[in-house]
């Protein structure tokens, strides 16, 4: 039968259990316009980033 060698440390259990508290990445939202953007993306509706003009976006 196997057996640890060792005692698992508290950093190496909460690092795994931490797994299943992850939920995601939460929203932000695109200071020019408003609509909710996935962080550190251009945003689709108007074309900024970092408050710059990335890309044109046709209306």
């Amino acid at each position: 039968m196997a057996v640890p060698k060792r005692k698992t440390s508290r950093m190496q259990r909460r690092q795994r259990k931490a797994a299943n508290r992850y939920e995601g990445v939460a929203a932000t939202y695109c200071p020019g316009c408003g609509a909710p953007v996935m962080p550190h993306r251009v945003c689709a509706a108007c074309g900024q980033y970092d408050g710059k003009q990335v890309i044109t976006v046709e209306a």
